[in-house]
């Protein structure tokens, strides 16, 4: 259900801050339970926003609208309420349209403006209103050449064609007959422009702007099943007054019979604002919240993608999004329809000419999400995508730059961040940051749907980072003093870094009712750290031995015989981590997981112990030997696969020793070893150390240079990554529960993330800010 307003513009009242003199209990438990109760109703203010959409009215169209004169007469306006609308409706300045208006959106204004003028000089009505709005374009006329005002879509045709109108209806415009000559002149190159680029549809998409210019039987090829040219009102109005066509008609007429006495600028589009909608909350790490409203919209969605839904097909947007969000979320969706938006047909189609910025962003996170084999075609044809928008925007074209800046950080994250490489959390806080309460879109006019960019959402958002972040801060000093007290800090040799461990534990699993899986996840990557360094560095021959030795004979009867201090150290903290595991597990499993965590850990220290007699003996492995073996020495396996125990659904002996939960592992686990020896290369080929790189370049028969290798190994991590997506999204055929998948591939997106300009996880400073803002350092609106 859709209903238009004015935008609401009012944000709600951030809650009281924490007096500075000390609370009593009862005042602090009065606090607690505001928040709380304040927490419950904005998220049932929210919820009540997937059942109708709001979407703002457009005086542009509705002025439009109300110039289609009656059947019967023409002297007489078939739609009077819209006129009528249009008398009441003049804002304060003497213009008309979306209040308050943008200080960079005044040729949306004149716009507007003129076309209410238009119609009201039609019927002869409204003189004191035409008078303050002629007022409003003489005294605003001088945007019309000013570069940094917004230029909406089409208006170097449409604006020249409406004052070209108002003269031959005698408006008395306040305007030089020089400059009125001069928007004429443009109009013409304009349109010879676009006709000679093939651009019909987008002359078409304008033609309220061309008049007797037009080919209005060309225009109604682009006739939609609802009756509408392009879902647009001003456009199908102004089609209907040329043509007086039964489909523009009962199209026009059903939207004012819906909406009262005014029109949106662009309907239907409720499945886009609701997906907006999605997205919005999923950005901001508050989707979890509404997980039944949420599927619920995602089942229609669905439904009509299978349906072939004109609404979703035929806006590339819509398209897009629909294909992104539904495949994200399990969906079986074909990606054939992105197919019409390769770069060839797209540059010459109304939405290349229409929203190509916004549009192009759209394709981009769209064609992150086309990973299958037989879609290998079309992943290239989509490629274009991301060069556009490089290019674009490393040239500060992007119209939407002009008004706003919050798109320019999109298009900014969305490049420097790609799926692979984008945190959860950390992507949370940048959203919440940059969030735009004030959601202006433009095509022919402005718009906004309160919907998709609120006060709700934000509010909503920061209250719960902040809530989830004072839980994360009270978890990383429990592991600070869990080090401690298991003597990790007095091994010399071992990297400190639990902050970074913790950071990529809660910057995948962050809600609170996942501490267990958390914990598990940091405490498993702190002793991973250090046993890689004790097997690199740290421990001799006969420890190393030694260790393993200890993990194999775990249910051994009699003391445990250490050789070293260094060893007891190590394996007293991986003893009592397991029994931990093992404890929570059975709470969360009903069945014991230890046999299992046992051998992950035992196939972890024989890889690494056979890299260490490599490097002994001075072997020297192929890259198939190496990468069979490195999978496993990455030492991802303790971490995810003890914490899949932690994470929810329960998994089974069957589906843990499945080919799926294997082949996840070992996707995951090949990739983070390449993505780790591509930035490690010369620091470990320094330090004599094996690495797929350098691999590479011994056995390669062409003598490959370091820049080919690396770009070899590049390829092979792409290829992997997709596949391990792949196996992520599947729901047909699949054994693992999807929570469980997720943490593999959230494993791949950290990994990316530390070793994006370096090695960020050796690195002292590299994430430091990512571990300040994930964890340190509360939001403030």
């Amino acid at each position: 259900m859709m209903s238009l307003s004015h935008p609401n513009w009012t944000r709600h009242s951030s809650l009281p801050l924490s007096a500075a003199l000390p609370k009593s209990k009862s005042e602090v438990l009065t606090e607690t339970n505001a928040t709380i109760l304040y927490f419950q109703e904005t998220k049932e203010r929210i919820k009540k926003m997937f059942d109708k959409t709001q979407l703002s009215v457009s005086a542009y169209d509705t002025a439009w609208v109300a110039m289609v004169s009656s059947p019967n007469s023409r002297q007489a306006p078939c739609f009077p309420e819209c006129v009528n609308w249009l008398l009441d409706n003049q804002l304060s300045d003497g213009s008309w349209g979306l209040p308050p208006h943008h200080p960079s959106l005044v040729k949306d204004a004149l716009s507007s403006t003129l076309a209410c003028l238009l119609a009201l000089k039609r019927w002869g009505l409204g003189e004191q209103q035409m008078t303050k709005g002629l007022q409003f374009i003489e005294s605003n006329f001088t945007s019309i050449n000013n570069e940094e005002q917004h230029t909406p879509i089409g208006f170097n045709i449409i604006f020249p064609g409406m004052i070209e109108t108002a003269i031959d209806m005698n408006l008395n415009l306040p305007l030089r007959s020089e400059d009125i000559n001069v928007m004429l002149h443009n109009r013409d190159l304009e349109l010879r422009r676009n006709k000679l680029e093939g651009r019909e549809a987008y002359l078409a998409y304008v033609s309220e702007g061309m008049g007797k210019l037009q080919d209005w039987e060309m225009v109604m090829k682009y006739q939609r099943k609802n009756g509408s040219l392009f879902n647009s009102p001003s456009t199908t109005a102004a089609a209907l007054s040329h043509l007086g066509n039964a489909g523009c008609f009962h199209y026009i007429n059903s939207l004012v019979a819906k909406f009262g006495n005014a029109v949106p600028t662009v309907y239907p589009s409720d499945k886009y604002a609701l997906l907006c909608m999605i997205e919005s909350l999923e950005r901001l790490g508050i989707d979890r919240h509404f997980s039944k409203e949420i599927r619920d919209v995602l089942e229609e969605t669905y439904r009509c993608w299978l349906q072939g839904d004109e609404e979703i097909f035929s806006d590339a947007d819509t398209c897009a999004m629909a294909f992104r969000i539904l495949r994200v979320h399990g969906y079986e969706v074909s990606s054939d329809p992105l197919a019409q938006y390769a770069e060839d047909h797209f540059s010459h189609s109304f939405g290349g000419h229409l929203k190509d910025f916004s549009t192009a962003l759209e394709l981009f996170k769209a064609s992150q999400f086309v990973i299958f084999p037989e879609e290998s075609g079309l992943e290239k044809q989509m490629s274009w995508t991301n060069q556009f928008l490089k290019q674009e925007f490393s040239n500060g074209t992007t119209r939407a730059d002009r008004f706003s800046k919050h798109f320019s950080i999109e298009v900014h994250d969305t490049l420097k961040f790609p799926f692979h490489a984008n945190v959860e959390r950390l992507a949370h806080r940048r959203n919440i940051e940059h969030h735009h309460v004030d959601n202006t879109r433009i095509f022919k006019t402005s718009y906004c749907f309160s919907n998709i960019s609120n006060a709700d959402f934000l509010q909503l958002a920061v209250e719960d980072f902040n809530s989830c972040q004072s839980i994360h801060r009270e978890e990383l000093k429990h592991l600070e003093r869990w080090v401690v007290e298991s003597k990790l800090d007095r091994l010399k040799f071992a990297r400190q870094k639990m902050a970074y461990c913790y950071f990529s534990a809660a910057g995948t699993s962050f809600s609170p009712e996942l501490s267990d899986a958390r914990i598990s996840w940091a405490k498993n990557t702190v002793l991973t750290t250090v046993v890689d360094d004790f097997f690199d560095i740290g421990g001799s021959e006969e420890e190393l031995a030694n260790l393993v030795h200890l993990l194999e004979k775990w249910d051994a009867n009699g003391s445990p015989h250490y050789c070293s201090e260094q060893v007891e150290i190590i394996f007293s903290a991986l003893r009592n981590t397991i029994c931990e595991i093992r404890d929570k597990a059975l709470a969360w499993q009903g069945r014991s997981v230890t046999h299992h965590v046992i051998e992950i850990w035992l196939d972890l220290l024989k890889s690494m112990l056979r890299e260490a007699e490599w490097a002994r003996n001075k072997v020297v492995p192929t890259l198939d030997e190496y990468v069979e073996n490195g999978y496993v020495s990455m030492a991802l396996g303790p971490t995810v696969l003890s914490t899949v125990y932690l994470i929810g659904p329960k998994v089974s002996e069957e589906v843990v020793r499945s080919p799926e939960f294997h082949n996840l592992f070992k996707l995951m686990s090949t990739c983070g070893r390449l993505i780790n020896d591509t930035r490690t290369f010369k620091r470990e080929y320094e330090d004599g150390k094996l690495n797929s790189v350098l691999l590479h370049m011994i056995h390669s028969g062409s003598g490959a240079t370091e820049e080919e290798a690396i770009e070899k190994i590049r390829g092979i991590i792409a290829d992997g990554r997709r596949e391990l997506l792949g196996l992520v999204l599947q729901e047909k055929d699949s054994v693992v529960p999807r929570a469980c998948k997720d943490l593999f591939w959230k494993m791949v997106q950290v990994l990316h993330l530390f070793y994006m300009d370096g090695d960020g996880y050796t690195s002292a400073d590299m994430m430091l800010n990512a571990v300040n803002a994930l964890i340190r350092e509360p939001i403030s609106l």
